[in-house]
């Protein structure tokens, strides 16, 4: 997962931003990243705005010139003890912490601050412009979708290939037809209403 190198404090600075807050089913997953200025990389953006193929291609990118990243997660069972908010703030904690360098700042997407013990500072729509965050947005998201077509063949019928566990229609439709599935979020109103 991280390009090893000795964990050491320094003037890094560490993008964080996660994938799946809002589906009915599966985890949230976290990246940090902390890139190198010296081997740029060109055309990161909000991973929402990028094709599957272009995500992929700069995910590969970012693995092989950031100084470091890594990833972090919170489970169902976690979302639906904490909160949804609660879990993605310990998954980006969890992304940080697991960075094989010491951040000196972290710049975190959104306007909710996880607990860390540097200074963290947010960037409303800062996976739009802020590279870092940018980075860790496409991480998160391909490490996510990839996961999501994994549950994909070990729970069919749900679909989650296509809709990666977003309420869509045929999600719905789905989960009144099969049932809610042992990764799908209990305290998420369409699943709750099933659950009845």
């Amino acid at each position: 997962m991280n390009i090893a190198k000795p964990s050491m404090r320094g003037n890094y600075i560490a993008g964080v931003d996660e994938a799946g807050r809002g589906p009915l089913a599966g985890p949230v997953i976290a990246a940090a990243v902390i890139l190198d200025g010296a081997k740029p990389i060109e055309g990161l953006a909000d991973s929402k705005v990028l094709s599957a193929g272009r995500r992929e291609v700069l995910a590969r990118l970012i693995r092989e010139r950031a100084l470091c990243w890594a990833l972090g997660r919170a489970e169902v069972e976690e979302i639906d003890r904490l909160n949804i908010l609660q879990a993605s703030l310990l998954a980006m904690k969890r992304a940080v912490e697991a960075l094989s360098l010491t951040p000196e700042l972290v710049l975190v997407d959104g306007n909710q601050v996880p607990e860390l013990g540097c200074t963290v500072k947010t960037v409303v729509r800062g996976d739009a412009t802020v590279p870092a965050i940018s980075a860790a947005s496409i991480l998160a998201k391909v490490a996510r979708d990839a996961e999501m077509d994994e549950l994909d063949r070990r729970f069919p019928g749900y679909g989650f290939s296509r809709h990666k566990g977003y309420p869509t229609p045929a999600h719905l439709l789905s989960l009144e037809t099969l049932g809610v599935s042992s990764i799908h979020r209990r305290s998420f109103a369409p699943v709750r209403r099933l659950l009845g």
